[in-house]
């Protein structure tokens, strides 16, 4: 792809377009020259594409390489089956699992309502039921010591909420009843009637809690396996997803290099020949290249010339013997080469310069204090 950005207007110019313009024909020119820009704009337009897919799959196994390999139950599951939905059936799944999960844990707030209703008909639950009277009682320090009011009344009132902003878990119900107790045994002290009370009934809660813990172990147990099971499913999902992008990507791609031969192929058809006194220039300009460039030079005739031994420590290039379409290739390729070297050249003379500028500052500023220290 990098190749194909360098020989096409990727930045908005038509460096290849403009050099065709030289050899084709000159009544022909300029129709061939736009239909030439108007299929390269098609190519670049095309590969802006492409590349934006290639970095999607590139983020996802990028992102993909960090995680640790998951050996959970839930994953084993999913391997088991070796089947790989699609994402939307996927969710819709669990969508499912999630209705049908609310629906058990209801259950299990129903069942801890029954815990509940035994825990605030004792005897001693009168103190828990309402909110603490602050003001009435005279209890200024209250919010000082106790960060989360808490009484049965209140916890009742959300267990019934029919608006969705009830308990979602039994957990957080028995959160909620504990901090009853545990916030009037911070407040009061061990010898206080209500400290008393509050230890009392939260011994009595804690017993009856044990007997429906292991349901909600269990409960919480399965929702954490699907939760698990529908990670596994999706990640396989997203990989086929990714893996048939990434044949879309080949495909593209193979057709767009086939485009690309047939656009070459089309200009090479229409290049002039070239005359002798270019190929002698042609060949003085090889002789100028880097060792990196000449590589690439004769990997440009070795394309077009399979007998070519473009790796051999000495090479022999025939000019005459050459196509006119690689004679072409190889000018533009010089060309920008060399201009491109000129340019390196030319910044490294200027700061060559302005290094030894530097360096003469530098000793007329030494010599001056110098001049100074003897004047003195």
């Amino acid at each position: 792809m990098k190749s194909l950005q360098n020989k096409t207007p990727a930045n908005g110019s038509y460096m290849e377009v403009d050099k065709v313009m030289e050899v084709v024909k000159t009544e022909e020119k300029v129709a061939d020259v736009e239909g030439f820009k108007h299929q390269v704009d098609e190519i670049v337009v095309k590969v802006d594409e492409l590349e934006q897919k290639v970095k999607e799959v590139e983020q996802f196994y990028t992102s993909l390489s960090k995680k640790q390999p998951n050996s959970s139950k839930g994953s084993s599951a999913v391997k088991e089956k070796q089947q790989i939905f699609s994402v939307k059936r996927l969710q819709l799944e669990q969508s499912k699992r999630e209705a049908a999960g609310a629906k058990r844990m209801q259950e299990l707030i129903r069942h801890f309502g029954t815990i509940f209703r035994q825990i605030t008909a004792h005897k001693w639950a009168w103190p828990f039921m309402h909110p603490v009277d602050v003001e009435g009682l005279g209890l200024h320090d209250y919010y000082e010591i106790i960060d989360k009011p808490m009484d049965f009344s209140t916890i009742k009132n959300q267990m019934e909420a029919k608006d969705g902003t009830g308990y979602k878990n039994v957990r957080e119900i028995c959160s909620d009843v504990r901090l009853v107790f545990k916030n009037a045994m911070t407040y009061n002290d061990d010898r206080n009637d209500v400290h008393v009370m509050a230890k009392t009934l939260l011994e009595k809660f804690e017993e009856k809690w044990l007997q429906l813990l292991p349901k909600v172990t269990e409960e919480e147990t399965r929702r954490k396996e699907e939760a698990e099971e529908f990670r596994a499913g999706m990640h396989l999902a997203q990989e086929a997803a990714n893996a048939k992008t990434a044949r879309h990507i080949s495909n593209e791609l193979s057709e767009l290099d086939m485009h690309l031969d047939e656009l070459r192929e089309t200009v090479a058809q229409k290049c002039r020949k070239m005359s002798v006194e270019e190929k002698r220039k042609l060949g003085t300009g090889l002789s100028r290249l880097s060792p990196e460039d000449l590589t690439k030079a004769l990997e440009i005739i070795a394309k077009k010339n399979p007998n070519f031994q473009a790796a051999a420590e000495e090479v022999d290039i025939d000019m005459d013997a050459q196509s006119e379409s690689t004679l072409w290739r190889l000018k533009f390729f010089v060309n920008e080469a060399l201009e491109a070297k000129g340019k390196e050249s030319a910044t490294k003379v200027r700061n060559e310069n302005s290094k030894r500028k530097r360096e003469i500052c530098d000793a007329l500023a030494k010599t001056k204090k110098r001049s100074k220290k003897l004047t003195s």
